[in-house]
């Protein structure tokens, strides 16, 4: 059982304690949490036959195996457990995106149960709406039950992430915030819809440093070279626009696996020297040179 289902405010699978009881020590549990427009409750948009499945619909656009990129389905007991976590992200941006909120608490259930029947804490990576419930999770689980999460093109804002991280659970989690210039139109139009412009996107990184964040941006060319130093070479032909290219450029998953599941290997101290962290301005990828770009991802 590398992967598990669970959906927002449902009850834990009957074989998730067993599950986690057979786990070495050693073994991962990592949280996968998809984005907006996703719904377990309707069988075209379902998350568990998309990104989320270990074998998704190949007919399905976009349809990228998280788990198996994350190192799940080989049968082997010491990758550890994927959670495959659903929620309702249909409808208007903003009802989605106040649902997101509220599915946070649900996730903080989850992960607290989980860390507390395993005894380590749980990984965690969300894409767009995803990184948001990531973050609400954060105010309401249990200190330490939460470690390294890993946001992909969140879409949050940088005051509401910054207040995340200052909850107790916060305080003792490591994000790794994945940005890109690619998806400032996405995050420009959430900050016109979701609050009239007075608030920036967490694309612009977190606005005063902290300790326990970094942010990387991985259509920039220094955090690429830096990357494939560190043994992740990533695919190097940046589109000028994409939401999506956190999970579909090739390459990113090797780094997000060992990010995730053996964090001692990627520490922040040690990314923090090796990276850039600074983002480059907003509409940077937009106003490129033709050369520098790839085209458009919809």
């Amino acid at each position: 059982m590398p992967v598990v289902k669970v959906d927002a405010d449902h009850a834990l699978p009957p074989g998730l304690t067993g599950a986690l009881a057979d786990l070495p020590g050693h073994a991962p549990v990592i949280l996968m949490i998809h984005g907006y427009r996703y719904s377990p409750a309707a069988a075209h948009c379902d998350p568990h036959r998309h990104i989320l499945s270990l074998d998704p619909d190949c007919s399905i656009r976009r349809a990228v195996s998280w788990p198996r990129a994350l190192g799940f389905g080989a049968g082997n007991r010491d990758e550890g457990l994927a959670i495959a976590f659903g929620w309702e992200a249909r409808g208007m941006l903003g009802q989605a995106y106040g649902r997101a909120g509220e599915v946070g608490r649900s996730a903080a259930a989850l992960v607290s149960a989980i860390a507390g029947q395993s005894g380590r804490p749980v990984a965690v990576i969300g894409h767009s709406l995803g990184a948001r419930v990531a973050l609400q999770a954060l105010h309401h689980a249990d200190p330490g039950s939460i470690g390294r999460v890993v946001l992909l093109a969140g879409a949050e804002f940088r005051d509401t992430a910054a207040a995340a991280l200052d909850s107790p659970a916060g305080r003792r989690a490591e994000v790794l915030n994945i940005t890109s210039r690619e998806n400032d139109l996405f995050d420009f139009a959430m900050e016109l819809w979701l609050d009239r412009g007075r608030r920036q996107a967490l694309g612009l990184g977190l606005e005063r440093p902290a300790g326990n964040w970094l942010d990387v941006q991985i259509d920039d060319g220094a955090t690429l070279a830096a990357l494939d130093r560190l043994g992740f070479p990533v695919e190097r032909r940046p589109l000028r626009l994409s939401h999506w290219t956190p999970y579909l450029r090739r390459g990113l998953f090797d780094f997000y696996r060992t990010a995730l599941a053996q964090p001692w290997a990627l520490s922040l101290p040690m990314l923090r020297t090796r990276l850039p962290g600074a983002t480059q301005p907003r509409w940077s990828r937009l106003l490129a040179l033709p050369a520098q770009w790839g085209g458009v991802r919809a």
